[in-house]
């Protein structure tokens, strides 16, 4: 049995073309939709579970409404359109022009704009006669225009924080230049390029030049300026608030020349915006929205980090310490080393709450003897001071009654000699159990001896142990001079 594949049909086979191009453009719309609800889901379940403490948090309360700002933008669909360039630009009446109204301030000094101002910005699809600023598959999208003061004005590094920051969290940026650019120009747009957004530069002011003037400076910039940076096809010209020479016929019969302000041209940049808005306005802000938060999740995590670092350093110096004093004061071997185990179990479970990961104390005793076994000499070297130094500190003791006294100074040597090495031991102990707890509660493809192994040959012990000795002698004194 011979099977046969479909034959095409003939030339003259209606709308197959135009069923293909409907089917690629059905798929796009649904992966666009998915894609953005993944992005709205992602973001919503970062900033419901940011799980910081009110410590983690202070410091970070910018980036915190940054991140719940971003979700807002997501849930209700605005895409942000932010212009930006030199003083007197033209920036603010470009902006107006695109409106339709005089929103945006305007004047005749340079820097109007002091602080960046927002509008809801609704064009009609009559009013250009082509897309209409609707994205595909939702009817509650907004456009919002972003105006900011000028790149080169008073008080610049406010301002380029401003720039900055707006910069981040825009969809779509339009640069603004009246004629050749400057050096000035040329770095400020290759450092917003490198944000990864799409920019529009748009050529403004262009009704002032001639029209062979116009035309070469444009190549100027298309050629020599930007070359690197844009392609011909976002380069833009209009004219916000274009001047038309008219003639006025006086009183008394004599003419004069004035200048009027005519229809603005900005018409071709309109359906720039549009066009990319209704291609990928979605994928825009989706994008966008999540590498903004992720930067942003990523300052979270580094402050988290380092505080529960300094709180885990703390945590295991006071446990340090505590078994110093414990051992330290206390002259009976099976004692010290029943507290200096309920003391590392202690550590382990103290820790464990502090990075946020469930433990009962039988499974601080298998971590507690899975790092003890894999710690090797240092475990062992604890035990041999609690039983060689425990039973010496016991003589000592008793005999310093005998003695009036005289062997309490050696005995005091003893004793925090011997806290010095169980509490090096604690150290180690909790070193350990933070790199555990900070990997997830995993020892990772290393397996727990390579780990420990890697976190001893970095402790400088005899640093840590004349610490001990140095912090434990004072609180000894200290008690001494109570005492007394």
């Amino acid at each position: 049995m011979t099977s046969t594949l479909p034959q095409p049909e003939d030339s003259d086979s209606p709308n197959w073309e135009e069923e293909l191009d409907s089917a690629i453009f059905t798929f796009e719309d649904i992966q666009a939709e998915l894609n953005y609800t993944q992005a709205k889901t992602a973001l919503r379940n970062l900033v419901n579970n940011l799980d910081l403490s009110i410590q983690e948090k202070s410091g970070l309360e910018a980036e915190i409404a940054d991140l719940e700002t971003m979700l807002l933008k997501l849930e209700s669909m605005v895409v942000q359109i932010a212009a930006f360039g030199m003083v007197g630009r033209g920036k603010s009446s470009l902006l107006n022009a695109l409106v339709g109204q005089a929103v945006f301030e305007t004047g005749p000094l340079h820097g109007v704009t002091r602080a960046e101002q927002k509008v809801n910005w609704r064009i009609s699809e009559e009013a250009i006669g082509t897309l209409r600023v609707t994205l595909p598959a939702t009817g509650q999208s907004q456009v919002e225009l972003i105006d900011t003061p000028g790149l080169d004005e008073v008080d610049g590094e406010t301002r380029a924080a401003l720039a900055e920051q707006v910069a981040k969290q825009a969809d779509l940026i339009l640069f603004v230049i009246s004629g050749d650019m400057t050096k000035i120009e040329q770095v400020a747009l290759s450092q917003l390029r490198e944000v990864g957004k799409p920019i529009i530069l748009v050529f403004n002011k262009v009704d002032q030049y001639p029209d062979a003037d116009r035309i070469a400076i444009y190549k100027k910039i298309r050629d020599d300026r930007v070359r690197e940076l844009l392609s011909p096809e976002e380069i833009i010209m209009s004219a916000a608030s274009p001047l038309v020479k008219t003639a006025v016929l006086r009183a008394d019969g004599s003419k004069s020349i004035q200048l009027r302000q005519c229809h603005a041209q900005v018409d071709e940049l309109k359906l720039k915006i549009l066009e990319i808005l209704h291609r990928e306005g979605k994928a825009l802000v989706a994008l966008n929205s999540m590498l903004y938060a992720d930067t942003v999740n990523e300052q979270v995590v580094q402050r988290k980090l380092m505080i529960r670092e300094q709180n885990a350093k703390e945590l295991i110096w006071k446990a340090v310490m505590t078994k110093a004093i414990a051992i330290a004061l206390n002259p009976v071997t099976v004692v010290d080393i029943l507290s200096s185990v309920v003391i590392d179990i202690a550590l382990i479970l103290g820790l464990s709450k502090l990075y946020g990961i469930p433990m009962t104390e039988s499974g601080a005793v298998k971590l507690l003897q899975k790092i003890a076994l894999s710690m090797g000499g240092i475990g062992a070297s604890e035990l041999l001071a609690n039983l060689g130094l425990s039973g010496l500190k016991t003589l000592l003791g008793i005999s310093a009654s005998a003695t009036a006294g005289v062997a309490l100074v050696p005995y005091i040597s003893v004793a925090i000699t011997q806290a010095g090495v169980a509490s090096v031991s604690s150290y180690s102990i909790g070193e350990v159990t933070k790199a555990y707890l900070a990997n997830g509660a995993t020892w990772g493809p290393e397996g727990p001896k390579a780990v420990v192994s890697r976190i001893l040959s970095t402790l400088d012990q005899t640093s840590i142990l004349n610490r001990i000795k140095d912090e434990l002698l004072t609180k000894v004194r200290g008690r001494k001079q109570t005492k007394e």
